[in-house]
């Protein structure tokens, strides 16, 4: 597999499920690709009004309206001024219309026309429905609407998966058996460990999504959340490794009762606070 380099991207653009996904997964490449002057374009599909175990105190409304402000200041410190909402339901994509949520993709990518595309692989990185679901709309999409895009699939590595082992156990992050890919070297197309300057502006863009992340950093510490954060690893479609159900059965699967968001909560052992974080939606 041909190993490329950020500025062999050209235009990019990021197809993800929830707020804070494009800065997890892609927020290094994103400052490489505006730092060399190249178009960033990202495409969000929910608010991600439920990425909280305690909707009480933040309910889906408010949740949202928070998030909506926060991926706007992520995106600033990245540099990236092009983003688009598809305003979906936080966990509802498999039960969405498949052909309109992929035709208004497409239709992003048409207008957009990228020479990359970002995205979710088929296991969803975490296994997460809406991920999978996003794998699902963005190839159609590409395939249909941009079909010279290179397509890249956000994926983890075996060093990855081996050096930060404790940290997934402690927090459940992986959702699905066989989660996270240990995806082997051959098959990676892009892998990128960001220097310090680079590590440092993804954890000001994760950082102002502190309703997903301040929980998470507090529990970890700064400086070893900034090594975790601090690698970025993409395969194509043809590289990519299928775990867990396809798009077709996760509509039929019932979303994720309070009582499983607690539990997991309580497993993660995350402090309270005002921002109440438990990387549900990832």
């Amino acid at each position: 597999m041909t190993v490329l380099r950020p500025s062999d991207l050209g235009t990019v653009l990021g197809v993800w499920a929830h707020p804070d996904d494009e800065a997890y997964l892609s927020g290094g490449l994103m400052a490489v690709a505006r730092q060399a002057g190249q178009r960033v374009v990202v495409v969000t599909a929910t608010r991600g009004e439920h990425g909280t175990a305690d909707p009480e105190r933040w309910p889906p409304h408010r949740l949202a309206a928070v998030r909506d402000t926060e991926i706007r200041a992520s995106l600033a410190a990245l540099d990236v001024t092009e983003h688009h909402f598809l305003g979906y339901g936080d966990g509802s994509l498999p039960a969405q219309d498949q052909a309109e949520a992929i035709g208004r993709i497409g239709a992003v990518m048409a207008a957009v026309r990228p020479d990359t595309v970002l995205t979710f692989g088929p296991d969803g990185l975490t296994g997460h429905r809406d991920h999978r679901q996003m794998c699902h709309w963005t190839t159609a999409a590409r395939n249909m609407a941009a079909p010279a895009a290179r397509l890249l699939y956000a994926t983890t590595t075996d060093a990855f998966v081996e050096r930060w082992r404790d940290v997934h156990d402690q927090f459940a992050i992986y959702l699905e058996p066989g989660l996270p890919l240990r995806t082997p070297p051959r098959r990676i197309a892009l892998e990128l460990t960001l220097d310090d300057a680079l590590a440092d502006r993804k954890l000001v863009a994760l950082r102002a999504q502190a309703s997903q992340t301040a929980g998470l950093i507090a529990a970890m510490g700064e400086a070893r959340y900034r090594q975790w954060i601090s690698t970025e690893a993409f395969t194509t479609a043809a590289g990519a490794t299928t775990s867990g159900p396809r798009p077709a059965e996760l509509a039929g699967r019932a979303p994720m009762s309070r009582a499983d968001a607690q539990r997991r909560r309580k497993r993660r052992r995350l402090p309270a606070g005002p921002h109440v974080e438990l990387l549900e939606d990832r």
